[in-house]
């Protein structure tokens, strides 16, 4: 199968157009409404591997249903949208960590389900590099949805609704792991924020206030080394100088098993950052002010604290008050009303 691209400016947004040809599965001639990936002009091309999973209106549709489904989980309670609310880009908005089945608390605070089509790794640690794997980490977590994928398999094959839908999308009515995964993917690689009103700033040329516009100067002075391009985030490990917490999260060395990654974590972006609290891996933060002043005098030194929290013989990131009052004015406008309203993303 072959992937073409294409660009044209449309109301001053750059837009990628991923064109599929027939799926190479069983030739599917039933995918009949390709989704293209609209990717604006400030962000980069996706990693996500398409041509491996053409997304469709069929896939999409079915994906979303999945996501919402509580079939996913043990007893029917969770459904990935539990922990993933929309109203909040599709975090668990007030949880410090991820509450699951039979109300059991995670030990980290869930990420957000928005622009997974340009990340290369996911979850805090980078634990799973393929957005199609992901789903399996909470459907098989004790803490989460305590499930195993051959249930899940048998519980959505013995619903009606589902046989029609997998032919719909995947030109059988066969319900398979791959199928089922791939299509939870279709769903969460729509889950894209790119209408922000610094989007607007970047791509339209609206305005920014004057608190704003310095607030996004001292933000690209301090802190757009590991928050970095548009997507706000460089996609890398970093030891922020948090405490350890009371569970000793070793963050990515659970994945590697190296001492150098004691304590690192992926940066998350920070799209949406004024409606996804609490913050960091544990959720310890419940405002952006704490965080600031967390970076401003609360950094701890360890072995493989960041080099960018020690330079010119200061732990952190000094910032005045009135410096933090105006990033964090900076940061409302990463927030993207039409992502959290998209009806299309919501449960039907």
């Amino acid at each position: 199968m072959k992937q073409v691209f294409s660009r044209r400016c449309v109301v001053h947004c750059l837009v990628l157009v991923i064109l599929f040809p027939s799926c190479s599965q069983k030739d599917n001639q039933d995918i009949q409404h390709p989704m293209p990936l609209q990717v604006p002009a400030n962000f980069p091309l996706p990693e996500y591997d398409f041509a491996a999973n053409p997304v469709s209106r069929e896939g999409f549709v079915l994906g979303r249903t999945l996501f919402y489904d509580g079939k996913l989980s043990r007893d029917g309670s969770i459904s990935c949208g539990n922990c993933h609310l929309q109203a909040n880009a599709f975090t668990h908005h007030g949880h410090s960590v991820s509450h699951g089945i039979d109300d059991k608390v995670g030990t980290r605070n869930a990420p957000a389900v928005m622009n997974l089509a340009w990340q290369k790794f996911f979850f805090w640690d980078g634990g799973v590099f393929n957005l199609d794997l992901v789903p399996l980490a909470p459907i098989e977590n004790p803490l989460e949805m305590d499930e195993h994928m051959p249930m899940v398999l048998e519980k959505i094959r013995n619903d009606p609704k589902y046989p029609p839908m997998f032919q719909s999308a995947f030109g059988s009515p066969e319900i398979t792991t791959a199928a089922t995964l791939k299509a939870m993917s279709q769903f969460m690689l729509q889950c894209v924020s790119t209408n922000s009103r610094y989007d607007q700033y970047k791509r339209e040329g609206a305005q920014l206030t004057a608190e704003e516009a310095d607030g996004l100067r001292i933000f690209t002075a301090n802190c757009s080394s590991c928050h970095a391009t548009d997507l706000f985030t460089d996609q890398s490990f970093h030891n922020n100088g948090l405490i350890p917490s009371l569970k000793n999260d070793p963050g990515r060395a659970k994945v590697t098993l190296q001492e150098k990654d004691l304590y690192l974590f992926k940066t998350p972006s920070l799209r949406n950052v004024g409606i996804t609290a609490p913050y960091m891996h544990d959720g310890r933060f419940r405002t952006l002010e704490a965080v600031l002043e967390h970076y401003n005098s609360g950094v701890v030194n360890s072995e493989t604290l960041d080099t960018l929290l020690k330079r010119n013989g200061h732990m952190g990131i000094p910032l005045t008050g009135e410096q933090q009052v105006r990033i964090i004015a900076f940061l409302h406008t990463l927030t993207d009303s039409t992502f959290i309203h998209n009806k299309a993303l919501s449960e039907q």
